[in-house]
């Protein structure tokens, strides 16, 4: 996963002569699931991602720069190399919506699987703070470890939240050494948002 972080740091970068990237690594991997569901036009994407219509000007010129999609009459498109990174980016990070349980305050609630990740974290702390300052509500984090979903700190099986694991394990399939990291908010942007940005904590450590 080294060479994908790498490649979305490389397109959020400043670069000059050129406006300045306005957009996150989030928004590169929202909008790339995005086009890889139907080709897309400009308005609509920006309309998607929360962002202007300029930026996303921008940040659809740096991906057609990285020969990652082609644009046509129809819209946005991924090319080949672009199904590639995106492929190696699902093979690690899974996010699913999800329904209320035991552990959501919220009405909307996304649940992301980083796989291999379990020995990045630390007490789950990293993953709220980074989802809050996102724009989400809340941010709960959970391991497996020997077979069983668990909390970080202190580790403890979820016996207090069954519906819970019940549907995350029906859902996502965890296995040994992998994190989820359930997130809620009021809106459900800012709930996909949040996600991923406490998904992208883990990253570092974690291996396809």
């Amino acid at each position: 996963m080294s060479s994908l972080k790498q490649l979305l740091k490389e397109l959020t970068k400043e670069k000059a002569p050129g406006p300045a990237a306005s957009f996150s690594t989030v928004h590169l991997l929202l909008a790339m699931e995005r086009i890889a569901a139907n080709p897309i036009g400009r308005s609509k994407l920006a309309e998607e991602l929360r962002i202007g219509e300029g930026t996303t000007r921008t940040l659809i010129n740096r991906l057609k720069d990285a020969d990652l999609i082609e644009t046509s009459k129809a819209g946005c498109s991924l090319t080949q190399d672009g199904f590639k990174l995106l492929g190696e980016y699902q093979s690690v990070i899974k996010k699913v919506k999800i329904e209320k349980n035991e552990l959501t305050l919220t009405d909307y609630n996304y649940a992301v699987l980083v796989k291999h990740s379990a020995q990045k974290v630390k007490t789950g702390m990293e993953q709220r703070d980074a989802a809050v300052i996102a724009g989400a509500k809340s941010a709960t984090t959970m391991v497996c470890k020997n077979g069983h979903l668990t909390f970080p700190s202190p580790s403890r099986e979820m016996n207090s939240c069954l519906k819970a694991a019940s549907q995350i394990e029906n859902i996502l399939k965890p296995r040994e050494n992998d994190t989820i990291v359930i997130v809620g908010s009021d809106k459900p942007e800012k709930a996909e948002y949040g996600a991923l940005v406490a998904a992208l904590t883990l990253l570092d450590n974690s291996q396809g």
